[in-house]
């Protein structure tokens, strides 16, 4: 199988790309080549500058051969997700979008976007979205900064909405792992709410659920959370992890009564996901990696 993955030579998606390589898919990566990952020698590379994000150009390279599955790595919202399905649509087979957690209703709970009673966790693929969108959009710096455009949930109506082309829809949980979040700053932060739960998953775990879903025709159409099969709380975490001066975070004003935890349980049933690190291997790695 040919896979195309849009933006993959950095943290997530070079594990993805190496992932897919490993099991006999040719690989093409669609990038602006600022940034070349340790992928494998086979991996083909076409860099344009108009592939940073947003993506909203593509070039007709990408066609030749045409990509079985696109993975998309980087679509942020309604503008550059809408740009890839035009592009690809009829050229593809399906396309995958990487999305993430914070379209749940919960996360508009935890950050007082959406005032109101507590989300119940697991949350489940069918729990609600938030009503108020671009989540980000306060922070901005500028009218032209990334936060004014992000919006997965509507990225996620773009892939799944096109009737010409399939779909498939992965939520992500906090990412960590060698070259990110490999100090646990999101952990060591909260320590002051020891009981907060938040789904997280191992870079190459995760990337392992985004290679399965992509090549799995069964994906097509679903939407699928992405995380440990059991999310310990902060306190836990911290007695594997080693000790940190990182100032615990006052400042932030959210309400830690919402725990943010995946029920990831529909990608191991329907289409056999386990993760192939386990949960304290995958933390020694990580910790190991700050050391070198």
């Amino acid at each position: 199988m040919h896979v195309l993955v849009i933006g993959g030579t950095r943290f997530i998606g070079a594990y993805v790309v190496r992932g897919l390589a490993a099991r006999g898919h040719s690989v093409t990566v669609y990038h602006r080549g600022n940034t070349e990952a340790d992928l494998p020698a086979g991996v083909r590379h076409v860099h344009a500058p108009s592939a940073g994000i947003p993506v909203l150009e593509f070039s007709r390279a990408l066609l030749e051969p045409r990509p079985h599955v696109v993975i998309h790595m980087t679509a942020m919202g309604e503008e550059d997700a809408r740009a890839a399905v035009q592009f690809f649509r009829g050229q593809t087979r399906r396309m995958l979008l990487v999305s993430s957690g914070d379209v749940y209703l919960a996360y508009g709970r935890l950050t007082g976007l959406e005032p109101g009673e507590l989300e119940p966790v697991p949350l489940s693929e069918n729990s609600r979205l938030r009503s108020v969108l671009y989540p980000y959009k306060a922070k901005a710096a500028s009218q032209h900064a990334l936060e004014v455009r992000y919006e997965k949930i509507l990225a996620e109506r773009e892939v799944l909405g096109d009737k010409r082309m399939g779909g498939t829809v992965l939520r992500l949980p906090k990412v960590y792992g060698p070259g990110e979040n490999a100090d646990f700053a999101t952990v060591h932060r909260f320590r002051n709410h020891p009981k907060w739960r938040w789904t997280h998953g191992y870079v190459e775990n995760v990337a392992t659920a985004i290679a399965l879903a992509a090549l799995d025709e069964r994906a097509d159409g679903n939407i699928y959370n992405v995380g440990e099969e059991r999310t310990p709380t902060v306190e836990e975490r911290l007695r594997g992890l080693p000790g940190s001066d990182m100032p615990s975070d006052e400042q932030a004003n959210f309400n830690f009564a919402q725990d943010i935890v995946y029920d990831t349980s529909k990608i191991r049933s329907q289409l056999g996901y386990r993760e192939p690190v386990e949960y304290e291997l995958g933390i020694r790695r990580t910790v190991v990696s700050t050391l070198q």
